[in-house]
């Protein structure tokens, strides 16, 4: 077995489009945030045939304390830990 490290779940869903895909994303990942060992400020989303090609879901801000802002990728604004609607 490999050493303890950082390692990606892909987990394939449906959606009707990016945006769709996008918000999903980001109700799963809010859902893995109470596991101590999901990070979940890295979530992207992919269409299946084209995996390299990846969207941030969140923004990528380390706010004071280490934590991340809660708001999607393009957000206006300040950084927040306040969840957008």
């Amino acid at each position: 077995m490999a050493a303890r490290g950082r390692f990606v779940v892909h987990l394939p869903v449906l959606a009707p489009d990016l945006v769709g895909a996008v918000r999903l994303a980001r109700v799963v990942a809010r859902w893995a945030g109470v596991l101590s060992s999901a990070d979940p400020g890295e979530t992207t989303v992919s269409a299946e045939d084209e995996q390299g090609v990846r969207h941030r879901v969140f923004c990528d801000v380390r706010l004071p304390g280490g934590r991340r802002c809660l708001l999607r990728a393009d957000h206006d604004g300040p950084c927040t830990r306040r969840p957008s609607r």
